[in-house]
């Protein structure tokens, strides 16, 4: 069984080439269910193992994989409980078995990690609701009078976590210490501007020291943040920046030294832009060229901006360029044309898209883009061309 050795960076992800897996929708799910309701399709850790064979073929050697805890929802983001598995996707062994299966084949495995917030329906937070004498009061952000509570943006059932009170803090991060040594990789992080620094450099310190080759990618997207959402979220100077305007470098700027990288907003802004908004792509591609050289003078050598053309909260790329594949696969062929490690949304190689835009305010409209992996009709000239493009990125690193 390969193991990887632990060397004193991160700098293997350089060459990553990452495949993004919602697991409820991905592979083992149950047909007869209906995508576009918010339940379990029954997607599971044992069919993204399953489906080891084609991600390799595909030339894949990085996973991540969408929440895997204990969760009520689908999607796996709404957490009861950070130090187990859910039932639904698979037992703790089920999870091991993947990451021994995939580092066999010399795939590393990315767990996303949620640590701003959890569901409301966690117990602990059921007891600090529930009695205003609670020690895990504390654990979360209450009003001095009566029982109002910060949560994540403005979504109720997700209460905010006060990472910064140190029992809080020390059961996040031990959650997350179990899964890296359990053998994960790494992490996503979600709603990275949620936390504080201070919990920020608190949290690579403890990661790094079970694994410092563990990667640490954040999520730092500040897009449709109202000024009442300002309370929630933990970046530097933010009434000042909201009321001049946020961009995305700048958030994207924040977290060196903290993280090994952030996923790279500002490029899916570009492409899109430049490819999928445009007439005539072509016209325009040595100005988005211009565009992604200058952005990445803003950066430091070794801090990784991951691209990524679409993902889970977003419209398919497909269905921005009004369904025109070649806008695609120009989208893909410069995306694998950067510097930076590629991410690909499942799916993407096969075409997956919408067919209604998805509206943020619109409940459940997230369902149109996440759509089960169509295995028994997928498009194999595209994947095809997916794989070939891997392969000559490969070929230049």
């Amino acid at each position: 069984m390969k193991s990887f050795s632990h060397q004193q960076s991160s700098s293997w992800f350089r060459d990553a080439v990452i495949y993004h897996i919602l697991v409820d929708r991905f592979a083992g799910y149950d047909k007869t269910r209906d995508p576009l309701k918010p339940v379990f399709l029954g997607g599971n850790l044992n069919g993204v193992s399953d489906k080891l064979g084609y991600l390799v073929d595909l030339g894949i050697n990085t996973l991540w994989l969408s929440p895997v805890n204990k969760t009520t929802a689908y999607h796996g983001y709404h957490i009861t409980d950070f130090y187990s598995t859910d039932k639904r996707f698979g037992s703790e062994k089920d999870l091991k078995d993947l990451i021994e299966k995939a580092h066999a084949k010399n795939i590393r495995v990315i767990l996303d990690f949620v640590p701003n917030h959890c569901s409301r329906q966690h117990p602990l937070f059921h007891k600090a609701y529930g009695d205003k004498r609670s020690p895990y009061r504390k654990w979360f952000y209450f009003s001095t009078f009566g029982n109002r509570y910060l949560c994540f943006l403005h979504f109720h059932d997700l209460p905010k976590i006060n990472l910064d009170f140190p029992d809080a803090r020390n059961h996040i991060i031990g959650a997350a210490r179990k899964w890296i040594a359990m053998g994960a990789d790494g992490f996503r992080l979600d709603h990275a501007i949620g936390p504080s620094h201070d919990f920020w450099k608190s949290f690579r310190r403890e990661i790094k020291a079970i694994n410092p080759e563990a990667i640490l990618i954040g999520e730092a997207w500040l897009e449709g943040i109202s000024t009442s959402m300002l309370k929630t979220i933990r970046v530097r100077n933010k009434y000042l920046r909201h009321l001049f305007g946020f961009n995305p470098w700048d958030i994207e700027r924040e977290y060196i030294g903290e993280f090994d990288g952030v996923l790279d907003f500002f490029f899916r802004h570009q492409i899109t832009a430049y490819i999928a908004w445009k007439e005539d792509p072509s016209l325009h591609y040595q100005k988005l060229e211009l565009q992604m050289s200058n952005h990445y003078e803003r950066f430091p050598d070794c801090y990784f901006l991951p691209t990524f053309i679409e993902n889970h909260d977003m419209n398919r790329f497909l269905f921005d360029t009004g369904q025109n594949r070649e806008k695609l696969k120009l989208a893909l062929r410069f995306q694998m044309s950067l510097p930076q490690p590629p991410v690909l949304y499942y799916g993407t190689e096969s075409g997956l898209t919408n067919h209604e835009p998805m509206h943020g305010d619109v409940a459940f409209s997230d369902l149109l883009v996440r759509q089960p992996m169509p295995w028994d009709s997928l498009d194999e000239e595209l994947i095809g061309y997916c794989r070939d493009l891997i392969r000559e990125r490969k070929r230049r690193l």
